[in-house]
């Protein structure tokens, strides 16, 4: 008897953004009449489930967890699915479910808060990257950390990688926030580990 095969978090994170996806192509359908919404989300979509600064500092708080599910058109959600699939079946790996989620949605929204604060307060933005630069940033300290290596390499690594995805329409400071919560909470778990080789 075959058995189904087992929804891990990455999975899970998967096909929720995709569901997502299509949700807000089919919301900017209804509103618009364009078939272009399957390819590109409506200004509307995003300035509702997006993170549109002077909406979440006027009250529209949901945004900062809604905007980690949102993205801007069907590139985008693409290449964020394409590296949470790389990084994130190594967390499954490293982590369990519930230090996982707890890596993924603290990092995205370390990274909104970030632009909340830095950015200008029309700044709208979404998707996916800040949780999982901290995916990325949790595993790799935790595998140095946790081999007994200097955790100087993943830092250096770490700075790389933001800086190679820096570029005109990157939100910098959501890729640092989710980055930086990652490093610290992946640092932590590997040294309340005891890890027997």
């Amino acid at each position: 008897m075959r058995t189904l095969p087992k929804l891990t978090p990455t999975s899970f994170l998967v096909m929720a953004n995709l569901l997502v996806y299509i949700y807000t192509s089919v919301v900017g359908f209804i509103e618009t009449s364009d078939i272009a919404a399957f390819i590109e989300t409506s200004r509307s979509v995003l300035y509702q489930w997006g993170q549109f600064n002077y909406y979440v500092m006027n009250g529209g708080y949901w945004q900062l967890l809604t905007s980690i599910f949102v993205h801007v058109d069907i590139i985008h959600l693409s290449l964020n699915m394409f590296f949470l699939l790389i990084f994130g079946f190594r967390a499954d790996e490293l982590f369990n479910p519930e230090e996982y989620f707890f890596i993924y949605f603290l990092s995205g929204l370390s990274g909104n808060l970030l632009t909340l604060l830095l950015m200008h307060p029309l700044t709208l933005s979404a998707g996916a990257s800040g949780a999982i630069f901290g995916i990325f940033g949790a595993c790799v300290i935790y595998l140095r950390k946790t081999f007994g290596q200097s955790i100087v390499g993943a830092l250096l690594f770490s700075f790389l990688l933001l800086v190679m995805t820096a570029g005109r329409g990157v939100n910098v400071f959501a890729h640092f926030g989710g980055l930086a919560a990652g490093l610290i909470i992946g640092y932590a778990l590997a040294k309340s580990r005891k890890i027997v080789f």
